[in-house]
Order: C-alpha cells, then sequence, then structure tokens
C-alpha cells in the first residue's frame, strides 16, 4: 500500500514539474544540438550524453520486468517489447548512427535526463509488473490496447523515418543544417517529434494507467516547445523555408 501510495505521488509530482518544465521551455530552449551555448557546465560527446541519458529507461524497466510479481503474461510481455523497441535503439543504437555524434552537449544536460529517465522507467516498471497486479490476457483485445498499439507503432514508424531523413540531410563528418523535404516535413518542421508524442500517447492509451498518462503528458511538455523552437530557427536561417510548414500538426501549429 505504501509503495503503490509513492509511486502515485512520484507520478503526480512529474506532473506539476511537467507543467513548469513546458512553460520554461517555451522561453528558453534546452542548451543541445543547434542551441548549444555556454554557462552550462562540463560537455561531453553527443552520443555519449544519449546513451548517458536514454540507458536507465531501458535497463530500470527491464529490471522490474525480470523481478516483478505479476503474471508474465502477453499483455506483459507486449508492454516490455514496446518500451524496450524504443529505449533499446534511442540508448544503445542511435548514438552510434549520429553524424555529428562528436558534437557536445553540456553534461547538466544529459544528467537532468538521466534523472528523468531513472525515474519515469521506475514508476512505469513498477506499476506495470508490480502494482498493477497484472492485466488479463482479454486485456490483448480491449480497443484502448489495440488503438494504443497502433498509435505507438505508427508514432515509432514516424519517429525513426523522420531521423533517419535528417541523417541523410549530411554526409560523414558533416555538421551543418540543411532544410529536411519529402514525406511528413512537407507538412511539419519536426514530425520526428511528433512520431514520439504519438507513440507515447498510444503507451497511455494501451497501458491505461496514471504512469502511462504521465510519461505522455512529459513528453509534450519536452518536444512541443522544442518543436516550436526548431520551427523558428528554420524561418530565422533558411529565407527559402516553405512558409506552409507548421511546427508540430499538420495544418495547426
Amino acid at each position: 500500500m505504501i509503495e503503490a501510495l509513492v509511486n502515485v505521488i512520484l507520478v503526480l509530482a512529474g506532473l506539476v514539474v511537467a507543467v513548469a518544465v513546458f512553460v520554461v521551455l517555451f522561453r528558453v530552449a534546452a542548451p543541445y544540438g543547434r542551441y548549444l551555448r555556454r554557462g552550462w557546465g562540463p560537455l561531453l560527446p553527443n552520443r555519449y550524453g544519449w546513451l548517458l541519458m536514454e540507458a536507465p529507461a531501458a535497463l530500470v524497466f527491464a529490471v522490474f520486468f525480470a523481478v516483478g510479481t505479476a503474471p508474465k503474461n502477453a499483455p506483459l510481455v507486449a508492454f516490455f517489447c514496446l518500451w524496450e523497441l524504443h529505449y533499446v535503439h534511442r540508448a544503445f543504437i542511435y548514438p552510434w548512427t549520429l553524424r555529428d555524434g562528436n558534437k557536445k552537449m553540456p553534461l547538466t544536460v544529459a544528467l537532468l535526463a538521466f534523472g528523468f529517465n531513472l525515474g519515469n522507467g521506475y514508476a512505469n516498471g513498477r506499476y506495470m509488473f508490480t502494482l498493477s497486479g497484472g492485466y488479463p490476457v482479454g486485456w490483448l483485445t480491449d480497443p484502448r490496447f489495440i488503438v494504443g498499439v497502433f498509435l505507438f507503432v505508427m508514432g515509432y514508424i514516424v519517429n525513426r523515418w523522420a531521423d533517419l531523413a535528417l541523417r541523410g540531410l549530411r554526409r560523414p563528418g558533416e555538421t551543418g543544417y540543411r532544410i529536411p523535404y519529402g514525406g511528413l516535413f512537407r507538412w511539419v518542421s519536426c514530425p520526428n517529434y511528433l512520431g514520439e508524442i504519438v507513440e507515447w500517447v498510444g503507451w497511455a492509451l494501451l497501458t491505461w494507467s496514471l504512469p502511462g498518462l504521465a510519461f505522455a503528458v512529459w513528453t509534450v511538455a519536452n518536444l512541443a516547445p522544442r518543436a516550436r523552437s526548431h520551427h523558428a530557427w528554420y524561418h530565422a536561417h533558411f529565407a527559402d523555408y516553405p512558409p506552409e510548414r507548421k511546427a508540430l500538426v499538420p495544418g495547426v501549429w
């Protein structure tokens, strides 16, 4: 009972912080990538920063899957596989595909993201594999699960496609920026962020859980302001940037 209460308090506190982060990031772009600037302490190469940031989510979730007391039936195995599909790639594959992997990011930023992913991996993993008591096998045919998996997979595909398209704009060793074209880039500046938001909204739906909902809110709070910053940056740096594009949501914003 106490452990369940602690998990709820952790999630609710995270939601409050997410609102604050959303407001702050609309005013100040997080200082990594094209927004890297002085005053944030020691730097480390991008690829090691991404590894440090994302690995806790993959590892902590796997630990809770291994030690959790809920029956490891098909729904829980599906949760585990979907989560790790995203985070194993993001932590252990994506960093080594970066064309600008030797560019720097502040250690402070990496440590803040490390802390978030540690807490998020704990909240989701502890709930799914122990505190929930498990999900019945019939959950696989529940409309929430079916629609959620569809959104998760579609969001993952969009996110991966957009990452590959952006990577393809650079030759090995190049670090500059170009205007991306094709696919969803026809309508929005940041389909990679749109895909990731859809992915974790799907997660919230398919798990039908407070930690899942909190993670979806956090994803929007983090990525929507960054999409806005990217959109403004493109317009400021490229006079021929397509005026019909929106920042994140086609035809809307």
